[in-house]
Formats: structure tokens, sequence, C-alpha cells
């Protein structure tokens, strides 16, 4: 590990340490910092938000890119608390995310190959590497067969090693005790898949990013008044591997609750077409974030 990767996760596991609401009163900051010190990617979030709403003024358009700045401070102060929850028990105290329909999902996964997971940057999916310390239920348990290296977190790498390596950290905080191991990223997450097809895994794919420069894929949906390019990774391993399909949404309830849902796409992805399933997540989203506009993330350059 790098030196510089020491001395910064040395310094983000110290703040950490604190309380969620001190992060939460720092959240404010953050905010101010990125929207009106820095300036960060303000014409791109702008732009971004002109095109997906061509019906709205530009006074609308302002009110949406305000409460995505002071959502997108929470962001940045709950990631950080993240990173200091080692230990569960801390994390379920805060009850920071729920399940909102987990018996759907695990009935998918009983009677299925496996599932894959079609997740966004909407809510605050920096959360999910919490996703074994969710179920309030009494006397909840894994489903049967199932370990925790089952679960697998696909990621782009980050250009900077430092922040890569960082957030690898970061994102595995309530799992690293368990020796886990699946987190992998985009480009091996293929071979692992078929490497493992003995196992039932549970696929976690970012799906709404814009396709990676060297892909091949012309395939297009319409979401949210443009023609836009997918990424057809997710679609296309579950098609190889007939695995169930879900989307999934953390869905911003208040600050400091996500209700993390999941909706079906389909049981066994062999049966569909590539085309289909992008078509049907995007459809979703579409409509989370008609609901939630502020609540997405709009400093992607998605539209290329």
């Amino acid at each position: 590990m790098m030196i510089g990767t020491i001395i910064l996760l040395g310094l983000m596991r110290a703040f950490a340490a604190l309380p969620l609401r001190f992060h939460y009163a720092c959240a404010g900051f953050f905010s101010w910092l990125l929207k009106d010190v820095l300036h960060y990617r303000r014409d791109v979030v702008m732009t971004n938000l002109s095109r997906s709403f061509p019906d709205k003024k530009y006074k609308e358009l302002e009110e949406i890119e305000n409460r995505f700045y002071k959502h997108f401070g929470r962001i940045v102060a709950e990631t950080i608390w993240f990173g200091g929850c080692r230990n569960p028990e801390r994390l379920r105290r805060e009850h920071l995310v729920e399940y909102k329909n987990i018996e759907v999902f695990e009935k998918a996964y009983s009677e299925s190959k496996g599932v894959v997971v079609m997740n966004t940057h909407f809510g605050n999916w920096e959360l999910m590497g919490g996703c074994l310390n969710y179920d309030y239920r009494e006397g909840a348990a894994l489903p049967e067969g199932l370990e925790p290296n089952d679960i697998v977190f696909v990621h782009k790498p980050l250009k900077n090693p430092v922040w890569n390596e960082v957030m690898k950290e970061n994102r595995c905080a309530p799992v690293k005790r368990l020796g886990y191991n699946s987190y992998v990223s985009s480009d091996q997450i293929l071979r692992h898949a078929l490497e493992n097809r003995d196992r039932k895994l549970i696929l976690n794919l970012p799906t709404d990013q814009c396709p990676y420069s060297i892909s091949r894929s012309d395939e297009t949906v319409a979401f949210l008044h443009q023609e836009t390019r997918t990424m057809i990774g997710a679609a296309s391993i579950a098609r190889k591997l007939g695995y169930s399909v879900f989307y999934m949404c953390l869905r911003p309830v208040r600050e400091g609750l996500y209700e993390w849902e999941f909706t079906e796409i389909c049981r066994d992805a062999s049966a569909m077409t590539q085309q289909e399933i992008m078509s049907r997540y995007y459809e979703l989203l579409q409509k989370d974030i008609e609901e939630y506009p502020w609540a997405y993330l709009w400093t992607h350059k998605r539209w290329k």
C-alpha cells in the first residue's frame, strides 16, 4: 500500500470515527464548497438538467441544482462516516438504510441460478457495502447457502491509484472483518463470474454510466428525452448465465434514511434480449429520477 494511501486512510478513519450527526453538520459545508467555491462541474450539472427536463423553466432547474448540491454534500458526509463502520453494530444502530421488499429478492435468489442487480448513481450508492446489516427483521439471516463473498460488488477503477485504494477500503469497511474479497473491477467481472459459475452469485453492477471509450456497443435507449448509449455488461452477463435481473434503487426518504427497493426485470435473462433488459432498466430509473430529480448524480458526463 502506498504511503499516500496510508496517510489518507488514517485521516479519513479518524474523521469517520466521529458521530453521524457531526458529519451531517458538515454536509452543508461540503455542499457550499462544491457548489459555490470549487464550482464543481456546475456547467455539467445544468447542461444535464436542461436537456433532461426540457419543459422546466430556468428557475425550476436552479432549484433542482441547489437541492442536488445539498444532497451531494450529504453523500460526502455519509460516505466518510461509513468508512468507520468496521463494527457492524455501529451501522445498524444508525438505521441509515432499510430494505423495503427484501422478501421479493430472496425468493428470486432461491429460485434462480444467480442474480444480477443493476444499480444506479441514485440516492447514496456508496452505502451498498453495508448490505448484510440492513435487514431489521427479527431473526433475519443470509439465505441458505449464501456466503458474504457470493455478493460481488463491481466497480470502475479510478484513475488515481491512491483514491482507488481508499474508496475500496471505505466501501468494504463493514465486511472487512469477514475476509471479504469480492470487490471486482468492471473489466474483470465476466471472468470472475465464469470462473465461479458453480456458485450462486449476486452480482451488483453500476449500469447507468456512459459506456467505456473502447466499447463497441451501439445499443441505445430513450432516457430523459435523449438517445442514450447503454452499458450492456450487466445484461450480457445475466443472459450468458441465465440469471435473474433486478433494478435496485436506494431511495432517499429523509435525511438519515434510505429505502432499498428491488424491482424484478426478469427471472431468467436468457429469455430476454439485451435491448429489452436495458430499456426496462432505464424506464425504472427515469421514473425514480422524475420523482426525486435532485437525488441523481448529475455531475456525470453521461451524454458524450
